[in-house]
């Protein structure tokens, strides 16, 4: 069995969940915020309602990863780094390049860096994570997993906007949708909780949080949602 780190990486925070695989039991979580700021603080939940926290400065998220692996060392909660057979990435924008999530390459890891435009706040962090964990875990794969490649099966008449089709073809104009694994997990637990295959429901499903969103969830594929649409240059 290995263990597997789920990784959320924002301009200034690094999330975190360690998983034994297969069982996909949560070993640790944790958090640090504040990365590239005075007084980052550090916060590791594992065992039996224990707790490590620590404020101290954290300047760039390699330094972050750093610190993390070293702190799961130092509290016994993995004996060694080859423990961690993969990491996944929550990216936030795909554009029209992923409809499913990917094993990160060098291409793959370019093209995440193209679409900062998409996710300006979201997308330069995630790709500072990865090649992050590639530089300090280089064995370890790395695999992003994309908010928007839910929302990739909305139908054309959904995802364009009345506006000219000019800014479709040259900047890209259209609702992506947001919080896609969110959705996708909602609409997976309520089908199960109904006892009805998803295949065959119309739902509709809510991402509530500091961003919040609304889909349209039809047998089992992403119809409609609330959000998001890419900026145009100025706006």
């Amino acid at each position: 069995m290995g263990k597997t780190l789920a990784v959320n990486a924002g301009s200034s925070t690094l999330k975190f969940k360690l998983f034994e695989v297969p069982s996909e039991d949560v070993i640790t979580s944790g958090v640090i915020e504040r990365i590239g700021l005075k007084d980052s603080i550090v916060t590791i939940k594992y065992g039996d309602g224990q707790k490590y926290e620590n404020v101290q400065d954290v300047d760039t998220h390699e330094q972050a990863i750093h610190l993390m692996l070293d702190q799961l060392l130092a509290l016994d909660i993995i004996k060694d780094y080859k423990e961690i057979t993969g990491i996944g990435h929550r990216v936030v924008a795909g554009g029209e390049f992923f409809t499913d999530s990917v094993l990160v390459d060098d291409d793959v890891l370019q093209k995440i860096e193209d679409l900062a435009e998409y996710a300006p706040l979201h997308n330069p962090a995630e790709a500072m994570g990865i090649r992050a964990f590639k530089n300090i875990l280089p064995d370890v794969p790395n695999v992003a997993v994309f908010d928007t490649s839910f929302h990739t099966s909305m139908p054309k008449v959904n995802y364009m906007y009345a506006i000219p089709y000019e800014y479709y073809e040259k900047f890209g104009a259209r609702k992506y949708g947001a919080h896609g694994t969110s959705h996708r997990y909602v609409a997976g637990r309520a089908a199960a909780m109904l006892g009805k295959p998803l295949e065959d429901l119309k739902l509709i499903t809510l991402h509530i949080g500091a961003g919040a969103s609304i889909t349209a969830v039809k047998n089992g594929k992403s119809f409609d949602t609330s959000m998001a649409s890419r900026h145009l240059p100025g706006s």
